[in-house]
């Protein structure tokens, strides 16, 4: 729950960023990416099916963190003819 909560934060915050900054919003999406990169090369080095599952929340959330910010970068392009 708490770990949802967070993921919809973040990717708030990130297409907020990407809309207002687009250039801006690079580096803390490249902080993001490596933040769940990194808890997902922990979970998948788990055996067996264990870290297969354990590393799917965390390529979701990248996923998702990465579509947020595009989709604010997106919209910001929109607005500018």
């Amino acid at each position: 729950m708490v770990v949802g909560a967070i993921v919809i934060a973040v990717c708030l915050l990130l297409a907020v960023l990407a809309f207002l900054a687009p250039r801006l919003s690079r580096h803390p999406q490249h902080g993001v990416n490596r933040a769940f990169s990194g808890g997902q090369r922990g979970a998948s080095r788990l055996p067996g099916a264990l870290g297969r599952w354990l590393q799917r929340p965390f390529s979701f959330s990248r996923r998702a963190a990465n579509r947020s910010a595009s989709a604010g970068r997106r919209g910001r392009a929109k607005l500018h003819p």
